[in-house]
């Protein structure tokens, strides 16, 4: 008869999966990413004024100092980084481009801070130009969002520098870049998909599918008619062609749109001279999505498996302790509990971050903007938890001492396979928006500013959600399952009534604050992992602190290395 898994077991076996899915994604996305014989180089280079800049080289083996091959800067938006870009860099270099996945100036691993020099476009130009495999006469420009003002600037500063630009989701003009004309950017390609939640921003109109009657789009492609997607307007021979691609998708959408990669591979098909001829519909990208996304899974159950198999040493012995749910039943004060704690957290986002966003700048105290509206919003909510666990008995906690240093060291076995797959394949753990990156030394720095408030922040979550929402009865499964749904609910029920309103009308709801809205979309996921590892170590330690130290830890790592810094 095959024997049970003693309790002693689980967190060896936690840690292995974990282990497995980290490398198994990372072996995974690194075939992807190299597939046909693509090589992936981290490169740095200096900048203006000396800025150290950051990003990923896709050398196919066709590029040679004999033999140079047409090349294309990708870049990112505003607060992501050169990974975002994955999948165009990676159909760009099937078909033979020598591919510069430039980190934005204060993103990434990009000195900052964020908007300087010219967002690090002209600079990431004149890298691209620089390489001896490089066919200097066919380079395009790509960028998405923020990354198209950043290719527009490098267009700007080296006019004669590049062949064709393609613009995703982004503009020129207001607010950050030169003015269109029939005649600049050469050859352009806009995709602009029918629900960007940018529209008002980029082009001047309310809805995105009614980009076509865009009096700014208009006078860059030189009519006066609505403009006809997939029609190809003035001439490529004169460096005067515009297209307009809308897919049916969203903003941060274009960034896993088989549509909207493909007809950026359509227009450089046609633009520069020497690429692979692979149909667009031919793309692999994805399954470098899946395996990174393998490695983010990976990454949590790593850490919650060394975090249980530190727990059984003797240094620790002091955080072990008993769990005691602390409902009989589902009672009115129980719902009254879960419903402030599922609904307030996510009515209250859009109104801080929004406010935060316009009260405080940042500065060299709060130098990253969103992980300052992330904080003060988590603070908060705070409220609420501590509001409600008014009158409850908490379980024993532990020394604070040995809290931090569990948390310290558990976080650090998941940033230590993160260290190995980083050296051995260039690829971090992701899932779409949502990743988890190396830390640069400046970013671990800025890291010490937000750690402790958002770890103060979480606590009273941690507890409603120990104290207040387990309830006697309850296997674990309904635990964990509770615990997530009382964390994620209000954030699901309001992105789908956002964007259920916004795909039936086209009209977004939150327009007011597009940025928000996008950056809510990560929340669910980051939140049922907090769920998750409050309800893990509270059935191991019989207390919410741990999880609360834990989960501060690994959210603040991950904002400060995932955004932009302003402030620095």
């Amino acid at each position: 008869m095959d024997q049970p898994i003693r309790a002693s077991q689980w967190g060896w076996l936690w840690l292995l999966i974990g282990l497995a899915l980290a490398f198994g994604g990372a072996i995974l996305a690194s075939r992807t990413q190299t597939a046909g014989g693509v090589e992936v180089r981290d490169i740095r280079f200096l900048g203006t004024g000396g800025k150290q800049m950051s990003a990923l080289l896709y050398v196919p083996p066709n590029a040679t100092a004999k033999t140079p091959a047409p090349a294309i800067l990708a870049v990112h938006g505003y607060i992501n980084s050169r990974e975002t870009q994955d999948g165009f860099a990676i159909e760009f270099a099937r078909r033979g481009y020598v591919v510069l996945a430039l980190d934005q100036t204060g993103h990434g691993y990009s000195d900052g801070p964020a908007f300087s020099n010219g967002f690090g476009g002209p600079d990431g130009l004149a890298y691209l130009r620089s390489l001896p495999m490089v066919d200097k006469d066919n380079i395009g420009l790509e960028g998405h969002s923020m990354g198209g003002w950043t290719v527009l600037a490098a267009a700007a500063a080296m006019p004669d520098g590049y062949r064709a630009i393609v613009l995703e989701g982004s503009s020129t003009g207001a607010p950050f870049a030169r003015d269109g004309s029939p005649t600049w950017p050469r050859n352009l390609g806009l995709v602009f998909s029918r629900y960007d939640e940018f529209s008002k921003i980029m082009w001047g109109v309310d809805k995105a599918r009614d980009v076509v009657d865009s009096p700014k789009l208009k006078a860059v492609f030189g009519t006066s008619d609505r403009i006809v997607p997939r029609k190809l307007y003035g001439s490529l021979a004169n460096g005067t062609a515009r297209v307009l691609a809308t897919p049916a998708v969203t903003h941060p959408g274009d960034h896993i749109s088989p549509e909207a990669i493909a007809r950026a591979i359509d227009w450089f098909g046609v633009t520069l001279k020497g690429g692979r001829p692979i149909p667009s519909s031919n793309q692999i990208w994805y399954w470098k999505e899946a395996g990174t996304a393998l490695g983010l899974f990976g990454y949590v159950m790593i850490v919650l498996g060394a975090f249980d198999l530190l727990l059984k040493l003797p240094a620790f012995a002091e955080l072990r302790g008993q769990a005691e749910a602390g409902a009989v039943r589902r009672d009115g004060a129980w719902w009254r509990a879960f419903l402030l704690t599922a609904l307030v957290p996510a009515l209250l986002f859009l109104p801080i971050f929004s406010a935060t966003y316009l009260a405080i700048p940042a500065n060299p105290i709060l130098p990253q903007t969103v992980t300052t509206q992330t904080t003060l919003w988590v603070l908060v909510s705070a409220v609420i938890g501590w509001w409600l666990g008014r009158g409850t008995v908490s379980g024993r906690q532990g020394p604070w001492r040995a809290t931090i240093l569990i948390a310290a060291l558990s976080v650090g076995a998941g940033y230590a396979t993160l260290v190995v797959i980083d050296r051995l394949y260039h690829t971090d753990f992701r899932l779409w928006i949502v990743a988890v990156k190396l830390p640069s030394l400046r970013q671990a720095l800025i890291a010490l500013i937000y750690i402790v408030p958002i770890t103060l922040g979480l606590i009273p979550t941690m507890r409603t959600l120990t104290d207040r929402l387990t309830v006697r009865s309850d296997g674990f499964i309904a635990q964990y399952g509770w615990a997530k749904v009382a964390l994620i609910l209000g954030f699901v029920l309001f992105l789908a009534a956002d964007y259920g309103a916004f795909f039936a009308t086209g009209q977004l709801p939150t327009a007011f604050d597009p940025l928000s809205t996008v950056i809510m979309l990560q929340f669910p996921l980051v939140l049922a992992a907090v769920a998750i590892i409050g309800i893990f170590t509270w059935r191991r330690t019989g207390g919410h602190r741990a999880g609360a130290v834990l989960a501060a830890t690994m959210v603040t790592l991950m904002l400060t290395a995932g955004t932009a810094t302003q402030g620095w």
